[in-house]
């Protein structure tokens, strides 16, 4: 062979090898996340679960991709969502809440979903059973429906002899069949008449607030609601206006100037998906992986809301919070 062809031949080769050595390197892992939120409201949550997955190695663009798809709190855009999320073909979904995970997994029963929060899995039958999932879905849940109880309870404490407590309900979230027959029990039990107003788009939130001070309620009760937690700021303004103490679902809401909140902490299990998203990617299958349930309820109270409303807080329920905003 001349000296020039065995040039161009080694040449060739080595241009090759980067190449073919690319072409055999894994798939970057992607990651695609799908919430009922919007992304301002969720930041948060996503900062933290970010944030764990670089403390367990991840980096963006390194090792890992992301993939952000929100519905802004329109329930209604969820299927479409979800069917765009799978086309994607993630490695792994990570969906928030309930209407979220039930949207994605009614498109795909084989790629893995990691829900961060949601009520009930179980009972809407994205899984089998909290210790054996059973399919491709697990993560966490709060079981935010059970919490209404205790959220009246907390009402009466702050206004002894409560009578009238107005609640918004999303018609356009399945969870609120279960939350309303629990608020309804929990009503029934405290003697407090109820003063529904149901909700069907972000235009209602002022006819709501309205209709509830014309019903001369006392206090308003704003269940968990991927809805309402987009619009917590806005719900929150209009029950200051309406000089209507309001309790919420989760620290956000107090922190977006809510009065009380009751609830799982929404940023920690956020953070927590991560750890399921990492034994994913380390070969565990969902099936395997029990659905956790959060291990700590939060009461917050902002102090200056009660201000705005002239409301003093009892020292009672000042003792009980786990934090107070001033």
């Amino acid at each position: 062979m001349k000296r020039r062809q065995f040039i161009t031949l080694i040449g060739g080769a080595a241009a090759g090898w980067p190449l073919a050595a690319r072409a055999q390197q894994p798939a970057m892992p992607l990651i695609a996340i799908l919430n009922a939120g919007s992304q301002e409201s969720t930041a948060q949550g996503y900062a933290a679960f970010r944030n764990e997955l670089r403390q367990l190695g991840y980096v963006e663009g390194r090792n890992i991709r992301f993939e952000f798809r929100f519905a802004d709190g329109f329930l209604d855009r969820l299927t479409r969502l979800a069917e765009e999320t799978v086309r994607l073909e993630p490695t792994i979904i990570v969906s928030a809440p309930m209407p979220a995970n039930v949207a994605v997994h009614q498109v795909t029963k084989t790629i893995p979903i990691v829900m961060s929060t949601g009520a009930d899995p179980v009972g809407f039958g994205l899984v089998q059973s909290l210790s054996h999932p059973g399919g491709n879905v697990t993560g966490l849940t709060n079981f935010a429906e059970a919490l209404a109880s205790k959220q009246l309870d907390l009402m009466r404490e702050l206004r002894p002899g409560l009578t009238r407590v107005a609640v918004l309900v999303n018609v356009g979230n399945p969870l609120h069949v279960p939350q309303w027959r629990e608020t309804q029990d929990a009503s029934a039990s405290a003697s407090i008449a109820l003063v529904p107003y149901e909700f069907h788009k972000p235009n209602d939130f002022e006819p709501a607030f309205t209709a509830f001070v014309q019903a001369k309620a006392e206090a308003v009760l704003v269940p968990p609601d991927t809805t309402f937690g987009s619009y917590r700021a806005r719900i929150a303004e209009l029950a200051i206006k309406a000089r209507l103490p309001a309790i919420f679902a989760n620290r956000l809401s107090a922190e977006a100037g809510g009065l009380l909140s009751y609830g799982p902490d929404p940023v920690e299990n956020y953070r927590h998906a991560a750890v399921f998203v990492d034994k994913i990617l380390k070969g565990a299958k969902p099936a395997d992986l029990p659905v956790e349930q959060p291990t700590k309820i939060g009461f917050v109270i902002n102090l200056k809301t009660a201000k705005a409303l002239g409301i003093e807080i009892p020292a009672q329920l000042l003792a009980r919070a786990d934090e107070v905003i001033e």
